[in-house]
Formats: C-alpha cells, structure tokens, sequence
C-alpha cells in the first residue's frame, strides 16, 4: 500500500536519483568533467536515496532525520561551491586557481588532462550554476524528509 510517507519518501529519495542521472547526463554525454567539489556532492545523494529505500522498508524514525542530515550536507556543499565559484571565500586549494599543478604526468602523453578548477562556472542557466541548483534541490529534499520525520504526511 502507498501512503502518503512514503510517496514523500520516494519524492525525496527520487529527487536525488534524478540529481545523480543528471549529473552523470552532463558528465558523460555533455562532456562537462566534474571538478572535485562536483564529485563531493553527488555523495550525500546517492546515500539520501539508500535511506530512503531503508525508510520505506523499515518505517524506522531515525532514517528521515538521517535523510534530511544527509541533504542538509548536501545543501551546505553545494552552497559553499557556489561561493567558490563565485569567487566569494577561497575553495581548496587543489582545484582552485590558487592550486598547484600536478606535474607528476605532464610527459605522459596518453594521460588525458584531469584537472578541471572548482572556482570556475562550467554550466549555467538563468544565471544558477549546478551547485545552485544543487544547493536548492537538496533544501527541497530536506523540507521533505523533515515533513515525513515530523510525521507532517500523516499514515
């Protein structure tokens, strides 16, 4: 039987697949490497989407509030790629411009070139960057895990 839980679960836990198909969308048929902060938010998504599997199979309390922990980081990584991108605070320094280069394979021409710079916009629409559209999916996911831990959705 679907309720209306754990539809909300499976708006939460779906939202992160799709975020996760898009992503890989635009890695492997756009072409647009991620940098490493990219890669880091793709993490709590594909953990956002095991507990909800989990939620459902075990209407536990613990696995909302694990889901909304889980896009909460998700908010809070991508919000802070977006300040770096944006040049507002310093990212780290291995995929920034502040970085030092790899030189270890340099003379190795059959390596493709692997740094791709974290403070550098690679797509944007309606002038919002993925980590923006990241940062604001993963608080709509949260608001939704919350809503189900809150026991807002009801039976």
């Amino acid at each position: 039987m679907i309720t209306t839980r754990n539809l909300m679960i499976a708006l939460a836990a779906g939202g992160s697949i799709a975020i996760l198909l898009g992503a890989f969308g635009f890695q492997h048929i756009g072409g647009l490497a991620p940098c490493p902060m990219c890669l880091w938010q793709r993490w709590p998504h594909a953990i956002a989407f095991v507990i909800g599997l989990a939620a459902v199979a075990l209407p536990w309390r613990i696995f909302p509030w694990l889901g909304a922990s889980t896009m909460a980081v998700s908010a809070g990584l991508g919000l802070y790629h977006s300040g770096v991108e944006r040049k507002w605070w310093a990212g780290p320094q291995s995929c920034t411009g502040t970085g030092a280069l790899d030189t270890s394979s340099l003379l190795d021409f059959n390596a493709a070139p692997t740094l791709v710079m974290c403070d550098e916009i690679a797509w944007e629409m309606f002038g919002l960057t993925m980590p923006n559209y990241n940062t604001l999916a993963s608080i709509m996911f949260c608001a939704l895990w919350v809503m189900v831990a809150r026991g807002v959705s009801g039976k």
